[in-house]
């Protein structure tokens, strides 16, 4: 197959995209650090407090890393570009596989930070669910529980 300067621009929006969605996933990130931290420094040392924050240290190093592969993957498609401009066929061949490769990890780190995510859900319905509930469905479940 011959490697044409086409194939690598193919991968530019798909990587520009995913990038917004990287920026966005950050963004909201930082939002829910700074209202933990309000919560934090207010007093509200729960247990579920601290586990949402050790969760969020991890996710934002997994983004931190997502977003790296990102640009890795952008930066070697551009070269792609440029050697496949030169005829540097081989080297061009080369780094279009390490792009297609960097995109790849960095679409895995974001499943599994997706995941963590939901664990992250989890953990703030259940702070939720220690609250006493004052409707007709929570006061069965207070029921059955103390019995």
């Amino acid at each position: 197959m011959e490697l044409t300067i086409n194939i690598p621009a193919l991968l530019f929006p798909a990587i520009s995209l995913i990038m917004l969605a990287y920026t966005n996933r950050f963004l909201a990130l930082a939002s829910l650090v700074r209202s933990l931290k309000s919560k934090y420094e207010d007093g509200d040392k729960n247990k579920a407090l601290h586990g949402q924050i050790e969760n969020l240290r991890y996710r934002l190093k997994l983004i931190k890393n997502m977003q790296a592969f990102g640009v890795i993957s952008f930066a070697c498609c551009l070269f792609c570009m440029f050697f496949i401009y030169l005829k540097w066929n081989t080297s061009a061949e080369i780094l279009f596989a390490l792009s297609l490769i960097f995109f790849m990890i960095s679409l895995i780190i974001s499943l599994i930070e997706i995941q963590i995510s939901t664990r992250a859900l989890e953990l703030e319905l259940s702070s939720l669910e220690t609250h006493d509930d004052p409707s007709f469905v929570g006061r069965i479940k207070q029921k059955f529980e103390k019995d």
